[in-house]
């Protein structure tokens, strides 16, 4: 599951660093992927609603066994 949720970061990563940020996977357990967003997008405030709206709707679309996604 590890190796398809890092496939489905590499499509998500491009729009982040257009923004000056990136994403770091730290760890999936049970379902739950955990997610460092670095660069610009750690100290965005608009952080939260890009891990949800974004990063998690594309995840459950390409890894369907993704329950939810977090910050590391």
């Amino acid at each position: 599951m590890r190796e398809s949720v890092e496939k489905a970061l590499e499509k998500i990563r491009p729009a982040l660093m257009a923004d000056g940020g990136d994403i770091e996977l730290v760890d999936v357990v049970d379902g739950v992927v955990k997610v460092r967003l670095t660069g610009a997008c750690g100290g965005c405030p608009m952080s939260q609603m890009t891990l949800k709206m974004g990063v998690e709707k594309v995840l459950k679309q390409q890894v369907p066994e993704v329950k939810s996604v977090e910050t590391a």
